[in-house]
């Protein structure tokens, strides 16, 4: 019995990753893999198709991240001023939450995501904070959010 190539459709811990061109058993290949569409077989029209999409992906990924980089030099300069109402000691009657810090970067032309604002919890002082931003697995922006008392 000889092996035949596959390219796998989801990753495997004994296999590979989803993509990746392995050998494996023929009768591995005909018996399971293939019907259970883990994998197909890695023609060379398959092999072919293949490459373009990863290489159409590795050019999205270049620009996603020509475009963090962009917006964590952006952010990175950036003080953000948010007004809230306050009580006694600089405590805060409600909190600054991602959401509110999301709205002050739309107004200044800078759009994240607000589950890319990484807050601990939400803000319950007047003050400068900072705040981290995580544009991308491998990218956090930090910006410095300012909460000065609303004037009422």
């Amino acid at each position: 019995m000889g092996e035949v190539e596959v390219i796998l459709n989801e990753s495997d811990p004994k296999l590979g990753r989803k993509g990746e061109v392995v050998k494996v058993a023929r009768g591995f290949a005909a018996n399971f893999l293939i019907p259970h569409g883990k994998a197909r077989l890695a023609t060379p029209s398959a092999v072919k198709a293949l490459a373009v999409e990863k290489a159409r992906r590795d050019k999205q990924e270049a620009k996603r991240l020509a475009e963090a980089k962009e917006t964590a030099s952006r952010l990175e300069g950036l003080s953000l001023t948010i007004q809230a109402l306050s009580g006694e000691e600089d405590k805060l009657h409600g909190a600054v939450t991602a959401q509110d810090i999301q709205e002050a970067l739309a107004q200044n032309g800078i759009r994240v995501d607000k589950k890319e604002i990484q807050l601990e919890e939400p803000i319950h002082r007047l003050g400068v904070h900072a705040v981290s931003v995580r544009l991308c697995p491998e990218l956090t922006a930090t910006l410095k959010v300012q909460v000065v008392k609303k004037k009422a």
